[in-house]
């Protein structure tokens, strides 16, 4: 038995990463009871801002227009808190000061996945990065976060930060985020398992494992 997941994802996005978290949890579950099937995630990458600057921008400042002022986004902060906790992350929005333009931390996850540090080990990468910005405070549009990250996942940071200073791969994974557009997902986080079945947002690890259930019932 094989199953598939693709999880359409952005790293600026506070749902997704509860949404990892929960994946985590419900891959726990699925593997307990399916001891014997092959799982491969595949990462997909998504631009919640596509118009951010390269260099970033004040993040609260950002957030507040988005949303309507402080008090909404006091609220909405505190809504996100409180799903952040059953998934055991404590979200410290007050560090962060840039909102990050993440194309270059999407081209470090196609580099991940494309070398071949596939599964746990890319993973592990997408947790780091999601901890470096909403838990540290970290700028991920910044190479040398990014490289720093990356080396204490295991990679060469010498090799990521070249590869951050190139264009190589922009085109591909813009291609991709569009082509998630263009299949109509407008919010994240989207997960898709063995191309069948889709499950949108941050659902609960007991959904998720009913999706994978039936994804796999269904192959």
């Amino acid at each position: 038995m094989k199953l598939t997941i693709d999880v359409v994802s952005d790293v600026v996005c506070p749902w997704c990463f509860i949404g990892k978290r929960h994946l985590d949890r419900a891959l726990a579950l699925w593997q307990a009871e399916q001891p014997e099937c092959e799982v491969s995630t595949s990462w997909q990458p998504f631009f919640l801002n596509p118009d951010t600057p390269e260099s970033g921008e004040p993040y609260r400042p950002f957030l507040e227009r988005k949303f309507g002022g402080p008090r909404q986004l006091e609220e909405l902060w505190q809504r996100v808190r409180e799903a952040g906790k059953p998934a055991g992350i404590a979200f410290a929005f007050e560090k962060i000061e840039l909102r990050a333009n993440t194309l270059k931390a999407h081209r470090l996850i196609h580099r991940a996945q494309k070398v071949g540090a596939g599964g746990t080990a890319t993973g592990d990468l997408i947790e780091a990065l999601f901890a470096a910005q909403f838990l540290n405070g970290r700028h991920l549009g910044d190479p040398a976060v990014l490289a720093d990250v990356a080396a204490a996942c295991g990679m060469d940071r010498d090799g990521v930060m070249r590869y951050l200073e190139s264009t190589e791969d922009a085109e591909a994974v813009v291609a991709r985020a569009n082509e998630a557009r263009h299949k109509g997902i407008n919010g994240v986080p989207f997960f898709i398992f063995n191309n069948r079945l889709a499950a949108s947002g941050a659902q609960a690890p007991d959904a998720l494992l009913k999706a994978m259930r039936e994804a796999a019932a269904a192959a």
